[in-house]
């Protein structure tokens, strides 16, 4: 399938999915919610080079070719198992630069709907070590081993769960 065609994808009325420009490094991150409300985040195994032994949500770098689209639907069958459905909301585009040398980078977060046993995510093992769901009172372990002001998915996850929408 060419990049960008995903017809059994349902993307919300007014989802901003923007295009990144030659040169440009991208990245998306899903928040994914269960029946119960409660959003699936994975623990970055230690040796990771960006963020080891910390919360995140599933996600990753745009590929050469891809778009945000076709990168959130890899992403989210590479780190679950599971399919994507639906993006329902776009989260935030923010801008941060790594300290793994490779520069600047722009982020699109968005809060999706997932097919699978969500009991059950296949996870890439090698690349994460736990993963959890959580609610608005387990909000600070999102904050582990994180600087001051690196609070991204922190933020993510409370505005998710915050303006949670109605069950479909």
């Amino acid at each position: 399938m060419a990049a960008g065609q995903h017809p059994d994808i349902v993307v919300s009325s007014g989802i901003e999915m923007p295009v990144p420009a030659d040169g440009e490094l991208w990245a998306v991150g899903a928040v994914i919610l269960n029946q119960q409300g409660r959003a699936f985040a994975l623990k970055r195994s230690p040796d990771r080079r960006l963020f080891p032994d910390c919360w995140d949500i599933v996600g990753g770098h745009v590929e050469s070719g891809e778009t945000l689209l076709d990168t959130i639907v890899r992403e989210v069958r590479e780190e679950t198992g599971w399919r994507l459905r639906r993006v329902r909301r776009l989260l935030s585009v923010t801008t941060w630069t790594g300290d793994d040398g490779d520069g600047l980078r722009h982020e699109a977060d968005y809060l999706v709907e997932v097919d699978g046993d969500l009991d059950h995510p296949a996870l890439e093992w090698s690349k994460h070590t736990a993963y959890d769901w959580f609610g608005p009172e387990d909000l600070p372990r999102l904050k582990e081993n994180r600087a001051p002001g690196e609070f991204l998915i922190h933020e993510l996850v409370a505005a998710a769960l915050q303006d949670r929408p109605d069950t479909p």
